[in-house]
């Protein structure tokens, strides 16, 4: 899904951002719930009711692997396509948890939350 129509679903789709702790810290999608990737296989029944989904990471590798996952469990989910890197070159706003409010650079993951490559 592109950033202008995961951003038209806002207030109706649940996002889901599912980068590390001090990426979600420098800024995010106002109303995303972080779930880590790497809690996702225990935790995903909390995400159901809340449909549709939005997964979000930084440039949507991580995004993607949780939003095939979710949907082998029957949700009606959707990568953010380019991830938080695409959202913000579309001009979309991010909030900041934390004073620094910026989209900082991560490490991709798998479900598991072992580290992928180098």
């Amino acid at each position: 899904m592109l950033p202008v129509q995961a951003r038209a679903l806002t207030g109706t789709a649940l996002f889901v951002d599912v980068r590390e702790t001090e990426e979600y810290e420098a800024g995010h999608v106002e109303g995303s719930v972080h779930l880590p990737i790497g809690e996702i296989r225990a935790r995903w029944q909390e995400l159901l009711g809340h449909e549709p989904v939005v997964v979000v990471c930084q440039i949507g590798q991580r995004s993607g692997l949780v939003a095939d996952f979710l949907r082998g469990q029957g949700l009606d989910a959707h990568n953010l396509e380019g991830g938080l890197e695409a959202w913000s070159r579309a001009g979309l706003a991010l909030t900041a948890a934390s004073a620094r409010g910026a989209v900082v650079d991560g490490f991709a993951r798998d479900l598991s939350g072992r580290r992928i490559g180098g």
